[in-house]
């Protein structure tokens, strides 16, 4: 897990060091969801040509609590709120380059790709781990690079 962390944190690192390089302008973009107002990061971080969204969990905004239901009703919830928040951009799960997928339970891994694979057709780069717990009581949380 640390060896994944250390690489998606390198990654990160590349990408804000070449949108530095080339001064192009870094916009954090808060969330659309009213639920999510006063959380203390961005949903998105926009650059010229990529958009980092936050992390989603498989939780209802509407309802403000976890689906219930299993890990496939959170995957499905975490890939639906993902959509929201691209489209809130203007962009698709089809513009999505990159994920990286948090596991409660790496015995979770065959029901999420399942429902996973039917949602990224494009079949972007994955890292998949799991993790001893997750915010909120989550069994999955994912987070997206999109390309604009």
């Amino acid at each position: 897990m640390k060896q994944s962390l250390l690489v998606l944190s390198l990654i990160l690192f590349v990408s804000l060091q070449s949108c530095k390089d080339t001064d192009s302008q870094i916009t954090f973009h808060k969330s659309h969801e009213t639920s999510r107002a006063n959380v203390p990061f961005s949903d998105a971080v926009e650059t010229e040509s990529l958009l980092f969204l936050t992390g989603q969990i498989g939780k209802d905004h509407k309802k403000g609590e976890l689906v219930s239901g299993g890990i496939e009703a959170e995957t499905k919830q975490v890939i639906e709120n993902i959509k929201d928040v691209l489209e809130h951009h203007n962009l698709s799960l089809d513009h999505v380059v990159k994920c990286t997928v948090i596991l409660k339970d790496i015995n979770d891994f065959q029901a999420f790709n399942t429902v996973y694979t039917t949602y990224f057709k494009r079949k972007p780069a994955r890292t998949t781990f799991a993790a001893s717990g997750l915010a909120g009581g989550a069994s999955i949380e994912i987070d997206v690079i999109a390309s604009k």
